[in-house]
């Protein structure tokens, strides 16, 4: 028995849009190999703890603590290829965890450095970078390029820049954290080779932490966090 035959018809037309909805699933975001580079101190590790915790499963985890290399006996461009070599190796993502003094490590600058390297061993890496809630920054719309590593700074200029800077997200959800990974993913493809310059530090490493880097390298003016 047919009751109201035209409307039976809409009520099936949209009882259809709605299974085709539900149908269409966003695209997964692809697994990737990700190096996470971090000043190694306990408020940061935590973090980096956390990071690879909400990842689990999701990415491919790399990263070199500072006790793994002893930069004291050998050049620091011999630091630098052990760096890439070894740790590094194969990943396609470098993620720099920032905290209030990750400006000052000159690891955090090689691993950056190292990871942007196009070789004939390692295609060079995407880049982002996270503000942790422990830089006095964090929560901003911008910050002074001053005091993030300048290797990551540098590729922030321009309209299009090679790297991109977050704030770490209240409540993460891993999902949102996948899709900024992916996203530097597919810049490396997209962007201008991006800038690896070379960095002092004899300037650099004292002081407190709030006073930011002094060397006079073309950086934005200010930061526009995402």
């Amino acid at each position: 028995m047919v009751v109201g035959g035209l409307g039976v018809t809409v009520a099936t037309t949209k009882t259809s849009k709605k299974r085709n909805r539900k149908s269409k699933k966003a695209p997964s975001i692809p697994r990737h190999k990700v190096f996470v580079s971090f000043h190694d101190c306990k408020e940061d590790r935590q973090y980096k703890e956390r990071f690879t915790e909400l990842l689990k499963g999701s990415i491919v985890d790399k990263s070199v603590h500072e006790k793994d290399i002893d930069d004291d006996p050998i050049k620091t461009e011999t630091v630098r290829q052990k760096i890439r070599d070894e740790f590094i190796a194969d990943a396609t993502v470098t993620v720099v965890l920032i905290g209030e003094c990750t400006w000052q490590r000159k690891f955090v600058d090689w691993e950056i450095g190292s990871s942007l390297r196009d070789t004939k061993k390692n295609s060079r890496c995407g880049l982002l970078g996270i503000l942790l809630p422990c830089h006095q920054s964090h929560g901003s719309k911008s910050i002074n390029p001053r005091r993030i590593p300048i290797k990551l700074a540098r590729n922030l200029l321009g309209n299009n820049p090679y790297a991109k800077i977050y704030n770490w997200p209240t409540g993460p959800s891993s999902k949102k954290l996948r899709r900024w990974i992916h996203e530097a993913f597919e810049r490396r493809k997209l962007q201008p080779s991006p800038i690896i310059g070379k960095t002092q530090y004899k300037r650099n490493r004292r002081g407190g932490c709030n006073r930011g880097w002094r060397d006079s390298f073309e950086v934005p003016k200010r930061v526009r966090l995402r």
